[in-house]
This record gives C-alpha cells, sequence and structure tokens, in this order.
C-alpha cells in the first residue's frame, strides 16, 4: 500500500507549490502530441467527511483551474448492461489534460457491494477489481498516466466531525445509503476498500493541511513523472506469421441465381430484423475486409427491415485529432451501444492491426500490444449484455479489379473509388497475412471472426444474413 503516514513527508510553501504545479500543468500541454506527450488521469475516492471536496478545493485554487477538469459524480450500481468504465469513456483525458473523477469505477464498485441486496462474492469483487485495473494498463500504454487516492479517516474523527456537522448538512450522513454513524458500516466498507486500495496512494484526512498538501504533492510528482516510466514494456522479439486461411488464397467462385437470391433475401432480412428486435442485448456488428469486398451492400441488407431509430452506422476512416490525442480505443468506447441498441461498424478498431500496421501509422511495438488491448475490450462487451458479431469479408484480387473498373464507370459509385485504393492492391499479400495474424490472435469463442469468402455478392449477403441469425441463437 501507498500510505505515507510513516514517511518524511515535509510541508512545502503554498506559494512555490502552486508555482511547481502550474509549471508542470504547462509542461504536461506543451508536450501533448510529442514523444513525452501524456494526460493524467485522478481517481479520488475516501471516507465520507474525509475532506476530499476540501482538498479539491484547495488544489483548484493551487493550479491554474482552466487546466484542471474535475467531473463530479455520485456513485452507481455497476450493472450487467455495461462494462464498469463505460460511463466515464467520454471523461478519459486528452493529451495534455489533467482529469479527476470525483466519483469513478471504484466508488460505483464499492457502493455495488455496499448496497446490493445480495452480497458480492470476494471471487466476484475481484474480478471486477482485476477487470478495472487491466484496463488501467491499458490507458496507461495509451499516455494516459492513472494515480489513485483514497483519503482516510479514522472511526474516532469521523464521528467528531459528524458532532460537528452543521444541521444543513446532516443529508451528507445518508450520502450514498450509508449511515455514517454505524461502526458496522464503517467497518464493512474499510474492509472491502482494503480489496482494491493496495496500489492506491492513501492519505490520512484528519489534518486539513497536511491532507491538502500531501493531496497536491502527490498529484506534482505524477505531473513530473516522464512517460517512459509508466509504459508497459515493449513486446520484442521475432514476430511468429499465422498461416494463411486457404480460402483467403483460392476464393470460390461459386455463383447464385438471381431469382433464388431475392426470394432467400426476402426471408432472411425478415427473419433478421425479428431476432435484432426480440433480443434485449446490445449487439454489435464489425465489418473488415479487402475494398470493394462488399460491405456496405451487406449493411444495406441487414438493416432493409429495420427502422432507422433502430439502429446506428459508424463508419471509420483515419482517427481525426482529437481523436489522435486520447487512447486508440477511445472513438470506439463512446460508439458502443447501451439498452439493447444496434451498432454497426465498416470498419473498426481492427484498423490499427491493418492498415496502421501496413502504413506504418502505428509502431511494431503499439500494433503488437493491440491485440491483447482489443481482446480485453471485446471481453469487456461480452461479458456486459452485447453479442459480437465480426465478419472479414473476402474477394480475390482480379474481382477486385472488376469490381475497381465497374465503380469507375458508375456515376453514382465513383466516390466509392480513390488512387489510394488502387495504391492498396500492391500490399494484397500484406494485408492477407495481417488479417491472418488478427484472426489468430483475436477470434475467440464470445466473439469469433466469420470469414465469408467468395467473389458472388448474393452469396456474401445470405451467408452473412444467416451467420447473425446464427450467433444471436448461439449466444442466448
Amino acid at each position: 500500500m501507498h500510505n505515507n503516514e510513516t514517511d518524511d513527508f515535509v510541508l512545502r510553501d503554498e506559494n512555490q507549490l502552486s508555482v511547481d504545479l502550474i509549471e508542470a500543468q504547462y509542461q504536461l500541454r506543451a508536450n501533448r502530441g510529442g514523444i513525452e506527450g501524456k494526460s493524467l488521469l485522478i481517481l479520488l475516492s475516501g471516507i465520507e467527511l474525509a475532506g476530499k471536496g476540501e482538498a479539491v478545493q484547495q488544489l483548484r485554487e493551487w493550479v491554474d483551474p482552466r487546466y484542471l477538469i474535475v467531473k463530479a459524480d455520485v456513485p452507481h450500481l455497476l450493472t450487467a448492461e455495461q462494462p464498469s468504465w463505460q460511463p466515464y469513456a467520454n471523461f478519459i483525458p486528452k493529451q495534455g489534460q489533467m482529469t479527476l473523477l470525483f466519483g469513478n469505477w471504484y466508488s460505483d464498485a464499492l457502493t455495488t457491494a455496499l448496497h446490493i441486496s445480495a452480497p458480492i462474492s470476494e471471487a466476484q469483487f475481484q474480478s471486477y477489481v482485476d477487470g478495472m485495473r487491466a484496463f488501467e494498463q491499458d490507458l496507461c500504454a495509451n499516455h494516459v498516466h492513472v494515480i489513485k487516492i483514497w483519503i482516510d479517516l479514522s472511526w474516532k474523527a469521523l464521528q467528531k466531525r459528524l458532532d460537528k456537522l452543521d444541521p444543513s448538512e446532516q443529508k451528507w450522513q445518508q450520502l450514498h445509503g450509508l449511515d455514517w454513524r454505524s461502526k458496522a458500516q464503517y467497518d464493512n466498507l474499510q474492509k472491502i476498500r482494503q480489496h482494491f486500495t493496495d496500489d492506491w496512494i492513501v492519505i490520512d484526512g484528519e489534518n486539513g493541511t497536511m491532507r491538502d498538501q500531501r493531496f497536491a504533492q502527490h498529484i506534482l510528482q505524477a505531473l513530473k513523472t516522464p512517460l517512459a516510466e509508466i509504459m508497459p514494456a515493449p513486446i520484442t522479439g521475432h514476430w511468429q506469421k499465422a498461416k494463411i486461411p486457404e480460402v483467403l488464397l483460392k476464393v470460390p467462385d461459386d455463383a447464385l441465381d438471381k431469382t433464388d437470391y431475392k426470394a432467400q433475401l426476402q426471408e432472411l432480412t425478415k427473419k433478421v430484423a425479428r431476432a435484432m428486435r426480440k433480443d434485449n442485448r446490445n449487439i454489435v456488428i464489425v465489418f473488415e475486409g479487402m475494398d470493394a469486398a462488399g460491405k456496405g451492400g451487406a449493411i444495406k441488407r441487414i438493416v432493409k427491415k429495420l427502422d432507422p431509430r433502430e439502429y446506428e452506422i459508424h463508419t471509420i476512416a483515419a482517427p481525426e485529432p482529437h481523436e489522435l490525442s486520447r487512447p486508440y480505443l477511445w472513438r470506439f468506447w463512446t460508439k458502443i451501444p447501451t439498452h439493447g441498441g444496434i451498432t454497426i461498424f465498416d470498419r473498426s478498431w481492427y484498423g490499427r492491426v491493418l492498415v496502421e500496421r501496413l502504413e506504418g501509422f502505428a509502431k511494431p511495438h503499439e500494433w503488437k500490444r493491440a491485440y491483447g488491448e482489443i481482446n480485453r475490450f471485446e471481453q469487456n462487451l461480452t461479458r456486459h449484455n452485447t453479442v459480437l458479431i465480426k465478419f472479414w469479408l473476402a474477394i480475390d484480387k482480379d474481382e477486385q479489379e472488376k469490381r475497381f473498373i465497374a465503380r469507375e464507370n458508375t456515376p453514382h459509385k465513383r466516390f466509392k473509388i480513390t488512387d489510394e485504393d488502387w495504391r492498396n492492391r500492391q500490399k494484397w499479400e500484406q494485408y492477407l497475412q495481417a488479417a491472418a495474424d488478427m484472426f489468430a490472435h483475436t477470434d475467440t469463442h464470445a466473439a469469433p471472426w466469420h470469414i465469408v469468402a467468395t467473389n458472388d455478392k448474393y452469396i456474401a449477403r445470405l451467408t452473412i444474413l444467416q451467420k447473425i441469425l446464427d450467433q444471436l441463437k448461439a449466444a442466448q
């Protein structure tokens, strides 16, 4: 535990502390986008009346308050509907920012453990904590420095503060549904929080001056910590290439009669719409594949019998500047559906291990690390009421050329073809290898890859619709 009660802590001159904090803030901003660029995320929790609010207020007076973002929220119960981090995804700071979450995924876990009628087992609570820590490690790998601070208060000190509490503030005694006069509840809270604060900074809140200075000095130290000290060790050594699936090397040339196609399509689109409407889970459908393999056409058939208000489609292109300054997966965290929503991705988070890998936009240690980050992200989704259906659409190189030429000669399709599409054909074999590596590292039981390899659009569309039905049924 990072408990600082036995160290040689020294109070500092407040004016100099303020100067140092502001200089560190400005250095944080100056480094954004550079090799030392990072953000700072502060998770703050603790005993009620221990002085958390006072410590934050004092910090705001010492720093430049314009560059300290404070998100204060009352804890809410963790649910099976969404990962613990999802309510806070929009507040993950971008490079150069400092954000304090006064109420966070740990507050939610603690509240859940204290308030749900059926007790959470130690193993289940530990599973929550392990998941949160894994998420935080991925944040650190993506230049978000996370520090966690618990402000503690002894039972005796808490009771003294309750005795002196102004009657107008009595509501705080029941904050989060706890009776802070209850020794049993206090002891239970302390017992539960021991399961996650072993890697936290723990500050005694009894002496207000010491508390505020400790809090500020730890934040100053975090601001000045070089990025290299928080980053995980890169994956090194020889990269073992996966075997390319035979179906990608020799794509079948089967063809389906148009009349048969239309009859089957009519039936399947109705079944898919009914199945997705009846399903109470979130449904996420991901499309990857070679250019002109039919992603857009397949998506049109999936939503054919759905109301536009029932789904969202995200077409993923190169990240915008504000997205580049945040963790790689951030722009996808914020697009995941809730409450039984349907979301379709035309290209996805797999861009990091495909185009970004091959075009050099991601460094080798970044795309190699991404497989694990993606698996943890997808596991978070599938464990929280989400069905994740992933498609790789494959055609052969000759068929792609035919489709490219057809696009160029069709007025309403010319926008679909660019010089970059033609240039990418030169890396056909590299894309096949990247796809094979992707399958090898991210094909899981809960989120399997469906490879749809055919030069016939009709067969591809019908296969995709049937695979959706099959996975929805299998995942029930």
